[in-house]
């Protein structure tokens, strides 16, 4: 239909927008966003009352608010920044999520894209910053793996990894299946020093101080800060707010603060941009794997 073809458009050119902001200055404005709800919301509203299809309203309805949850959840588990949670929201709104699933729904197929493609694009990019700070990454990695707490886990994993390579050695007859273990273990055991890396590739390259009228609206703060008991600010904001930044200076001029410690995360944006275009052009491609 014209109509989604409309809304598509909205959120390709979005992306587009989005992905250079992320890239050039690691945030999506807010008007972008926001944007992208209130046209998601407000094309879908118009077209209903002139059709009175108003399952084309329900449908956005829906989307935006799967994809508020899960943008929470993505949030708050560290995965995503605010700029791009709220992006997150704004894409459920335009591409919108019917009751059926079958076919697939497009927001569907979308998310799991981005998951698939999020996942390779952020482990070459963490490479790539690795690579850059190779010498304080390499002193956060050894520091990490040596904790006395992580090398008993370490100690653990090991041994629990020995005994099932044993296992499906010896156990196992059926060559495929022994295989298809063998290798999923062996994931799960790179999966599990993956973790470490990517900590250490935090704390080497993305925290870093800055005067708090350095602040921009949307920065990750990495730590909870307190002035006479009250709480300021800290990772659990969808972004620092404007007004959180300008009390923040008014602190800094009393002298109650000095830095402001953030994160910055990855500029996951573009990847959203190639699921999006990957789910337009091959859909479910995933399941021709099974």
């Amino acid at each position: 239909m014209i109509i989604d073809l409309l809304l598509f458009s909205i959120a390709f050119a979005a992306l587009l927008i989005g992905s250079w902001t992320d890239i050039k200055v690691r945030e999506v404005p807010d008007w972008l966003n926001f944007g992208l709800i209130f046209a998601g919301i407000g094309i879908r509203l118009l077209y209903s009352a002139i059709t009175f299809e108003w399952m084309f309203l329900v449908n956005g309805l829906i989307g935006l608010g799967v994809f508020i949850a899960v943008a929470y959840i993505m949030f708050y588990a560290g995965l995503w920044g605010g700029g791009d949670s709220k992006m997150l929201m704004g894409l459920g709104a335009l591409i919108g999520l019917p009751l059926t699933l079958k076919p697939f729904p497009l927001l569907i197929v979308f998310f799991i894209n981005v998951i698939i493609i999020g996942g390779i694009y952020g482990l070459f990019y963490s490479i790539g910053l690795a690579v850059k700070h190779r010498k304080k990454f390499v002193r956060e990695f050894f520091k990490i793996i040596h904790d006395d707490k992580i090398m008993k886990y370490r100690k653990i994993f090991l041994i629990g990894f020995f005994v099932l390579f044993l296992l499906i050695l010896f156990l196992i007859k059926d060559i495929t299946l022994k295989l298809l273990l063998l290798a999923f273990i062996l994931i799960a055991y790179i999966g599990f020093y993956m973790i470490f890396f990517i900590k250490a590739v935090e704390s080497a390259a993305m925290f870093r101080y800055v005067e708090p009228a350095e602040l921009t609206e949307g920065d990750w703060i990495a730590r909870d800060y307190y002035v006479d008991g009250e709480k300021i600010c800290g990772p659990k904001d969808l972004g620092i707010s404007r007004e959180q930044i300008n009390r923040l200076i008014a602190l800094k001029r009393k002298g109650k603060v000095k830095t402001i410690k953030i994160k910055h995360g990855l500029p996951f944006v573009p990847s959203f941009l190639i699921g999006f275009v990957i789910s337009l052009m091959w859909g479910s491609w995933w399941m021709l794997l099974f």
